[in-house]
C-alpha cells in the first residue's frame, strides 16, 4: 500500500471511490509539477475537521525544488494557512492552493510552491506555465486527468523529452527543441509551426492506408492516451492531453519522445524470447522420440528387470520433455510446475497397473506458482521419481503430491499410505530413485530432502527449497 493511501485510511475519512479519484491525481501530477516549475503538496482534510495532513509531495525536474524538507505526514491545524482553508472550506481556488472536488465535496487541496528565486523567462517556460495553469484548472474540474491517460502513463514521455502546444483547432502553436528534433528523425524538413499536427503525422507515418485512430485522435487533440508515431527510420512515442477550460476546448499538449533505440530493443527481446521457445520445443521432441525409442526397446525386452530399467529411464525423459514442452508454450523463463505435476501424475499412472491391481490413486493438493526452468527440470524429476517409487515399492493405494509455495519458500511433499519404510532403513543406502532425488536436490536445488515414516501407515518424502 501507498503511503499516500496509508496516510488517507488512517487520517481521513474518504471513500474508496475518492481515494481512487486522488490515485489517479498522484500517478500523473509529476507532469504539473514540471510544467509549472514547482513543488506540488497534497494535503488531505483529517475525519475530525482539525486541520490538514501532508499526503504526498511532487518535486520538479525542471527546476530547484522549494520544499527540500520530506513533509508527507505533516499535520497542519486549522488557521495556520489561510488559503489552503479558505481552498478547503469554499472549494475554489486561493492564491497556490488548488481544491480537488468530486462531486460537491473537497477531497482534497493542493498547495503548489514555486521557488522565490528571479528566473529569466523564455517562450519555453512561459508555455510551461500556461499549460502547468491550464491543467490546475482542470484538475480543480476533476477534468485531469483522465482515466485514458493515467493508463497509458507508466512509460509516457515527460516534459523534457518534447513538447508541442496545439491550438484549438489542432495547429501547432509551439513546438520545443526536443520535440523538433523527434519529428526531424522521422523525416520531417519543414518548420512546424503553423502546421496541422493531425495531417504532419499522416505524412511522417509513410504508411499505406489510414493512420491508427487512436493515433490520429491524439494528434487531432481531442483524445488522451498514448501510441507511437514510426516509420522505417524511427519510432517517437505520442501522448495527448486535451486541453480545456470550463466546457470549452482551447487545444491540447503533445509530449513526444523519440523511442527508437527502445524499440529496436523491444524487438530483438522478441525474436529472442521466440528463438528460446522455439529451442524448447525441438528439445522436446527430440526428449520425445528418445522416450518412444526406449518404451519400444522396453516392449522387445524379454527380460523383466530390463523392462522395467527401460521404463524408468522413459519415465525421466519424459519428466524432462514435459519441462521444455511447458517453456516452450508461454514467454519468459518461468513456467507453471503445477500443471507440469498434474501431467507427470497423467505418465506414473500409465505406469501404476504394472505394479498393482487396481492401480493406485495419485492426485496433486496445493500449488507451487510459477518456478524458474532451472528449478523446474531438476524437481521435475524429483517428482517424478518419488511418485514412481511410491507406486513400485510402497505399494501405496492412495498416492498425493502437495504442493506449496510461502515466503519465498517452495515445498514439495509426496505423501502415501503403502508399506512404510523398511526395517534399519539408511537414506544413504538407498535405491537409485532416491539418489537421484538426493543428488538433485543437494547439488541442482541447493535445498534439503527428507523421507519419513507415516503415523499409521505410508511415508512422506519432502523437498523444501527457497526461490
Amino acid at each position: 500500500m501507498a503511503m499516500w493511501d496509508r496516510i488517507a485510511q488512517e487520517r481521513t475519512d474518504l471513500t474508496a471511490p475518492e481515494r481512487a479519484a486522488l490515485g489517479r491525481v498522484i500517478a500523473q501530477w509529476s507532469l504539473i509539477a514540471d510544467l509549472g516549475l514547482g513543488d506540488l503538496v497534497m494535503w488531505l482534510p483529517t475525519w475530525n475537521e482539525a486541520g490538514l495532513i501532508a499526503a504526498a509531495l511532487v518535486r520538479p525536474t525542471t527546476a530547484p525544488t522549494s520544499v527540500p524538507e520530506d513533509i508527507v505526514g505533516t499535520f497542519l491545524p486549522k488557521g495556520r494557512e489561510r488559503d489552503l482553508d479558505q481552498a478547503l472550506a469554499f472549494g475554489r481556488v486561493v492564491g497556490e492552493a488548488y481544491p480537488i472536488l468530486l462531486g460537491d465535496r473537497v477531497i482534497a487541496v493542493v498547495a503548489r510552491h514555486v521557488s522565490a528565486l528571479p528566473r529569466v523567462a523564455g517562450q519555453l517556460e512561459e508555455v510551461y506555465l500556461q499549460t502547468a495553469a491550464d491543467l490546475l484548472g482542470m484538475l480543480v474540474v476533476g477534468a485531469f486527468p483522465s482515466e485514458d491517460l493515467v493508463e497509458a502513463g507508466a512509460q509516457a514521455p515527460r516534459v523534457g523529452d518534447g513538447l508541442i502546444r496545439l491550438s484549438a483547432d489542432g495547429v501547432v502553436e509551439y513546438a520545443s527543441p526536443n520535440a523538433t528534433s523527434a519529428l526531424r528523425r522521422l523525416g520531417m524538413a519543414t518548420a512546424v509551426l503553423g502546421l496541422e499536427f493531425a495531417s504532419l503525422v499522416t505524412r511522417l507515418s509513410h504508411r499505406q492506408g489510414p493512420v491508427d485512430e487512436g493515433l490520429s485522435a491524439i494528434a487531432r487533440g481531442r483524445a488522451a492516451g498514448c501510441a507511437d508515431l514510426g516509420n522505417a527510420q524511427a519510432t517517437v512515442q505520442v501522448q495527448g492531453i486535451p486541453l480545456a477550460a470550463g466546457d470549452q476546448h482551447i487545444g491540447a499538449l503533445i509530449l513526444v519522445r523519440d523511442v527508437t533505440d527502445l524499440r529496436h530493443r523491444e524487438a530483438a527481446l522478441l525474436s529472442k524470447d521466440a528463438t528460446i521457445r522455439e529451442i524448447h520445443h525441438r528439445v522436446k521432441n527430440n526428449l520425445q522420440t528418445v522416450a518412444a525409442l526406449l518404451r519400444l526397446q522396453a516392449r522387445r525386452a524379454s527380460n523383466a528387470d530390463a523392462k522395467a530399467a527401460l521404463g524408468e529411464a522413459e519415465l525421466r525423459v519424459g519428466s524432462i520433455a514435459l519441462v521444455h514442452e511447458t517453456m516452450s508454450r508461454q514467454p519468459g523463463d518461468d513456467v507453471a510446475f503445477d500443471d507440469i505435476v498434474d501431467r507427470i501424475i497423467a505418465l506414473v499412472r500409465e505406469l501404476a497397473p504394472v505394479y498393482a491391481d487396481p492401480p493406485a490413486a495419485l492426485q496433486r493438493a496445493g500449488s507451487a506458482g510459477l518456478l524458474p526452468g532451472d528449478v523446474a527440470t531438476p524437481l521435475a524429476m524429483c517428482v517424478s521419481e518419488l511418485l514412481h517409487n511410491a507406486v513400485e515399492h510402497a505399494r501405496a493405494r492412495q498416492i498425493e503430491v502437495r504442493l506449496a509455495s510461502a515466503g519465498g519458500e517452495v515445498t514439495v511433499q509426496v505423501v502415501d499410505d503403502g508399506t512404510g519404510l523398511p526395517a534399519g532403513f539408511d537414506e544413504q543406502s538407498t535405491g537409485l530413485g532416491l539418489q537421484i532425488v538426493q543428488s538433485l536436490v543437494a547439488g541442482e536445488l541447493r535445498g534439503s530432502f527428507q523421507i519419513s515414516a507415516n503415523q499409521g501407515s505410508g511415508t512422506t518424502a519432502t523437498i523444501r527449497l527457497a526461490i
